[in-house]
């Protein structure tokens, strides 16, 4: 369903003299998630989760510069498609709790969604209901302005308003920040469902053990670049890992006694080389010098010199 090509995004800064800096943020990330799976994407904070999914719907602020390719069901996007597309096809569960307007009560936001996907008024409302009840929120969510929320009964409004249209594509970054651990479960249920029903979904998270109760298949995400994209079945400590940045990640997850911490990567290495060289015990030249491709290996794919 959704398709991504060698995507690359950088922020122009300028220093004293108003000289002007590109600093890169994404470089060379490739994503593909079909309809009825989900896909997760984990990595360490800093890693350019959340600017993928800003870069997918087109709100990446003024001074980005995106390049690459992204196709939707076979189409490529375009600023003017992904306009289109925005809330309608393709839905964001946001990161941040501070998305919703200040001004305007948790049921004419929530149902203004449903508006935006088609239904008619009475539609929206009641679907706004019957959302805001699925994830645990009682009726009278609807009259409350967003200060009477907490964080997590913020969390739990967005990734309603988000779910109540009938958008194929979902994007859900960090959907179960703040949220209790059965409220949590809960939420990554219904995203299973909604896979389930044939919708593509996109789980931005950095809870590795959170991701694989639910993905088909999870891509690791080091210093905005793409090193490994596997199945969720062979995210294990048995050697399916072919990366070292995802073999340490799979080590420092509490089911393993955080046997491993993991290093901060760069995010843009000035030698263009992999943003893992400089904390991996395997690297050489060629790693510190040259990012190597994305080579398809093992039934998954990994960009790394020594796989």
């Amino acid at each position: 369903m959704l398709e991504i090509r060698n995507l690359s995004v950088e922020f122009s800064t300028y220093s004293a003299g108003l000289r002007r800096h590109s600093v890169p943020a994404i470089r060379s990330l490739d994503l593909t998630v079909q309809a009825g799976t989900i896909a997760a994407v984990v990595g360490q904070s800093g890693a350019g989760k959340s600017l993928l999914a800003h870069a997918v719907l087109g709100i990446l602020p003024a001074n980005a510069t995106c390049s690459g390719d992204m196709f939707y069901n076979g189409r490529r996007l375009t600023p003017r498609s992904i306009r289109s597309l925005r809330g309608k096809e393709i839905a964001l569960i946001p990161q941040s709790v501070s998305f919703l307007n200040p001004l305007l009560k948790v049921g004419v936001q929530v149902a203004r969604a449903g508006i935006c996907g088609g239904m008619s008024a009475a539609e929206a409302r009641s679907s706004a209901q019957q959302a805001l009840q699925r994830y645990g929120l009682p009726r009278r969510t609807l009259g409350w302005f967003p200060f009477q929320l907490s964080g997590g009964m913020t969390r739990r409004v967005l990734t309603a308003t988000a779910t109540i249209g009938s958008a194929s594509l979902l994007i859900a970054d960090e959907p179960t920040n703040g949220l209790d651990p059965l409220t949590a479960r809960e939420t990554l249920g219904h995203l299973r469902s909604l896979a389930d029903t044939g919708k593509a979904v996109i789980l931005i998270t950095h809870d590795i053990e959170a991701a694989l109760s639910v993905a088909d298949s999870v891509t690791v995400f080091c210093g905005g670049v793409t090193v490994e994209e596997a199945r969720a079945s062979d995210f294990d400590g048995n050697g399916s890992l072919r990366h070292p940045y995802s073999r340490t990640l799979w080590e420092s997850l509490p089911r393993n006694g955080f046997t491993q911490a993991v290093p901060q990567p760069e995010t843009a290495p000035q030698n263009g080389g992999c943003p893992f060289s400089g904390a991996c015990l395997r690297s050489n030249g060629s790693c510190r010098e040259t990012l190597p491709e994305l080579t398809p290996l093992s039934g998954g794919k990994v960009r790394c010199w020594n796989a």
